[in-house]
């Protein structure tokens, strides 16, 4: 890994000091208000009362924060609400393409057929002409979230000072999320239009296809990674002797995405569901694990203790056997998988901040990786041992 200071480390990794959208608020409050007026039933009288971006976790779609009020027929409803919204295509997104529709009818769907807690969701407009772009509305949720800034571990978080007994039931409890989100019955019917839309015999081919096509999508404009394509390349030269049933895979289980109950440290609600797709269990299995090591191993490279105990590959997998019978298999390799998407990310977050003038373009695209150093090791066999 490039050398960095904690500063680096804060708005690098999540982007949070990082120009995201050139929207303006004004405009998207004015548009959105009057969206509510189409939307709600005559003589409603929707007014939108506050309105704000949020540097919370995550890179990629938009998230902005509105309170709005509004006449239901029985008197002044107060909702506070989250609106998603895709990014502009100017803004250089993250993903080739941002299907809002499909996030919230997987959040629908999610909530009506598990015990999985999710956000309420409230509409979903498909047509860009309504504030610029499309999104969809969902009720906002109180609990507390593992900060990426600073991220979490690096000993100054609600997270990091907590009991270990509440570290391992937080750890233990989104697990057990997890389980009961593969635990949905008939996936593939319930959401086939998460199928991944990329050739190959198997749900697994098909999505590192998918992993394939958004690699060259975020290499255009001269920024091709000779380490990707390498791992790319591993991937399939070192292909999982045997693949798990497809179920209902989140896609972005880390536990940046999950909002917590500020006493219990269970999940209060799920979020982030725009990698969702069909595929093998390892594939959230090992993307909660590699969501944590990617913060242990910047921690490492500033001497910092970290949280080396927690989210540890075995108990994980454990947890996650005791609860569903199944014994997650190959893990280092489905590991290297989220390793390799992570690359991807950070190509597209560097690609932004050069774009926004924030950072000179390297002469190595490489080094736009944050996890570099920790995926070379993957590929030499010597970073999950």
């Amino acid at each position: 890994m490039t050398e960095m200071t904690e500063a680096d480390a804060a708005s690098t990794v999540d982007g949070a000091d990082l120009r995201r959208s050139s929207r303006d608020l004004g405009d998207v409050r004015e548009r959105l208000q009057a969206w509510l007026v189409r939307t709600l039933p005559a003589g409603s009288s929707p007014r939108i009362t506050s309105l704000e971006g949020t540097s919370a976790n995550g890179m990629s779609s938009e998230t902005l924060l509105f309170d709005a009020t509004w006449d239901d027929g029985a008197g002044t409803r107060s909702e506070r609400l989250v609106a998603r919204l895709a990014p502009g295509r100017h803004d250089v997104p993250v993903f080739p393409r941002y299907d809002l529709g499909k996030q919230y009818e997987t959040i629908r769907l999610v909530g009506r057929r598990s015990e999985v807690p999710v956000p309420p969701v409230h509409w979903s407009e498909p047509d860009p002409a309504a504030i610029g772009t499309p999104f969809f509305v969902m009720g906002r949720v109180d609990g507390r979230v593992p900060p990426d800034v600073m991220p979490y571990n690096f000993g100054d978080s609600w997270l990091y000072h907590a009991a270990p007994t509440d570290q391992r039931r937080l750890q233990d409890a989104t697990v057990e999320t997890i389980a009961r989100l593969h635990g949905i019955d008939r996936p593939t019917e319930l959401f086939a239009f998460l199928a991944p839309d990329a050739a190959g015999d198997t749900p697994l081919r098909r999505r590192v296809a998918v992993a394939g096509a958004w690699y060259e999508f975020a290499a255009r404009d001269g920024f091709r990674s000779p380490l990707v394509e390498r791992a790319l390349a591993w991937l399939d030269d070192h292909w999982p002797a045997h693949e798990s049933a497809p179920l209902l895979s989140w896609g972005d289980s880390r536990i940046g995405n999950v909002m917590y109950h500020p006493a219990a440290f269970e999940p209060v609600a799920v979020l982030d569901w725009e990698m969702a797709t069909l595929g093998p269990c390892e594939l959230d299995v090992a993307w909660l694990v590699y969501g944590h090591r990617i913060f242990e191993d910047i921690a490492a490279s500033l001497e910092l203790g970290g949280m080396p105990g927690f989210l540890r590959v075995d108990d994980v997998a454990t947890t996650y056997e005791a609860c569903t019978g199944h014994a997650p298999r190959d893990l280092s390799w489905y590991g290297t998988f989220a390793a390799v998407q992570y690359a991807i990310v950070f190509l597209r977050t560097g690609a932004r901040s050069v774009h926004f003038g924030e950072t000179a373009m390297p002469a190595d695209t490489d080094d736009l990786i944050m996890n570099r150093e920790p995926l070379e090791r993957m590929l030499a066999g010597t970073y999950w041992s």
